[in-house]
């Protein structure tokens, strides 16, 4: 890339993967938007990366509220490369046959409409950029395959599987509205990582979940788009 330092912005960078995230980018020597709603939380992980060395910065910003993310959007100077980490599982209870309707919007809100209305904000200035990437963070339980095929692919969750599926193909959209652009557009699957979304009963780190984002923050210009992929490899739709 450019002798300019490259630009991230990280959603929900304030814990977990995100943060990890945050951290592993920063390490690359680029400057990093730590992007979440909580104030003590964010400039507390902003602190903590500025004094592991990160160039980090707090960015303001509730996916779920078109002002937040406008004002984070127009905060920002330039923009390299966006990862939508965000997310919720939506709360108990998730059987189809329980769920309230409420619990399944919720997720969506943040899940889905949050990385549209994120995406759409910072289009702009991502189209400026020379390397421009988008990063979604998917789960391998959006994917339809391999729950018909009767995979293990965690709970049944009414209310967080469906919303990366719809994510899923929401990118799948975005990649052939954005296919005459230099801008590359993947989906990252962090596998079973413990953290507050599942009451830390994942087997892997933040760490070991963030690493495959990062690697797609950084795929060469004749790289991938398109892509819904994991650690060891693609994963089916």
């Amino acid at each position: 890339m450019s002798e300019e330092k490259t630009v991230a912005l990280v959603t929900g960078a304030n814990k977990g993967i995100g943060y990890e995230i945050a951290a592993g980018l920063g390490a690359l020597g680029w400057r990093i938007g730590v992007g979440a709603r909580d104030d003590a939380r964010r400039e507390e992980a902003v602190g903590k990366l500025q004094a592991a060395g990160v160039d980090a910065f707090g960015v303001p910003l509730d996916v779920t509220d078109d002002a937040s993310v406008a004002a984070a959007a127009a905060s920002l100077d330039r923009l390299d490369v966006l990862v939508n980490n965000a997310g919720i599982t939506g709360g108990a209870p998730q059987e189809p046959t329980r769920i309230s309707i409420d619990t399944m919007r919720e997720a969506l809100e943040v899940n889905v409409f949050g990385v549209v209305r994120l995406t759409n904000a910072v289009l702009p200035l991502l189209r400026r950029s020379a390397h421009p990437r988008i990063v979604n963070m998917s789960s391998s339980v959006g994917s339809l395959t391999r729950q018909a095929a009767g995979e293990q692919v965690g709970p049944i969750a009414a209310g967080y599987s469906p919303t990366k599926t719809y994510l899923n193909a929401v990118t799948l959209q975005y990649v052939r509205e954005l296919a005459d652009t230099n801008i590359k557009i993947n989906l990252a699957c962090p596998g079973y990582v413990a953290t507050d979304l599942n009451g830390f009963h994942g087997v892997r780190t933040p760490e070991q979940g963030a690493a495959i984002a990062i690697a797609l923050a950084q795929i060469p210009d004749d790289g991938p788009t398109g892509g819904y992929v994991e650690d060891a490899g693609s994963i089916p739709w």
